[in-house]
């Protein structure tokens, strides 16, 4: 992408979802049904398209769905993402994907309109979010040195029940691939919170092998105590 021909807002509408993670690159399936929501995707529609995700600081407080009240508080750093695919559904609410485009900070919130929170987001931090291409991004499996990064990718999905094709994710383009895995893994608010704040792709790979990592070695260990208390 090129920041020149990426228009960024001033105004950004933001909806807080708890344990839902937009990056750059990643495509996130959203089922909107809630009014206030509807009327912001209606809106976005009939402008720029784009709409913020943001967590809330306390996950505890979101509706089973994730959402939360108008007022409750959100992380300071969420994504701007761009509406790709728009589908009514038959109980009135909206299917849309959003494609993730940059990174924000919220600089200030502003009233809400139609019943939907908006802010201020500031880009500047991550204006090379936009330069990302992928395209020219090398392969998954082109990069030396990635065993580790596969091997632990296999005992989580293992761990996790998760079904893959290793053939096809060998040939993503790295960012995207991290991207979509970082979105897709069931890690908790905070550590989601903090993929998303990695300054760099490296940094965010690095996290993402950890948390996986950490996962893995808990659950064998879990195991471990299992069977010493079989055992005994």
């Amino acid at each position: 992408m090129n920041p020149a021909n990426t228009p960024l807002p001033d105004t950004l509408p933001i909806f807080p979802l708890a344990g839902v993670l937009l990056l750059p690159t990643g495509n996130l399936p959203l089922h909107v049904f809630e009014p206030r929501y509807l009327n912001m995707v209606t809106d976005a529609m009939g402008r720029d398209r784009m709409i913020g995700m943001v967590q809330p600081r306390q996950a505890d407080a979101a509706s089973p769905a994730g959402s939360v009240d108008d007022f409750e508080a959100v992380y300071h750093t969420g994504c701007a993402g761009r509406v790709t695919d728009f589908t009514e559904t038959d109980d009135g609410g909206y299917m849309i994907s959003l494609n993730g485009v940059i990174r924000f900070n919220v600089a200030g919130e502003l009233p809400l309109q139609r019943g939907y929170r908006r802010v201020r987001p500031d880009f500047s931090p991550f204006l090379s979010d936009l330069d990302i291409d992928l395209d020219n991004d090398p392969q998954f499996g082109a990069r030396p040195g990635q065993e580790r990064i596969l091997n632990v990718l296999k005992d989580y999905f293992a761990l996790k029940g998760i079904e893959a094709d290793w053939s096809e994710l060998m040939e993503w383009p790295e960012t995207a691939l991290i991207a979509a895995l970082s979105m897709m893994c069931p890690f908790g608010a905070g550590e989601k919170q903090a993929l998303l704040e990695c300054p760099r792709d490296e940094e965010r790979t690095g996290l993402l092998v950890t948390l996986m990592e950490m996962a893995v070695l808990g659950d064998r260990a879990d195991l471990d105590m299992d069977e010493s208390s079989t055992r005994h």
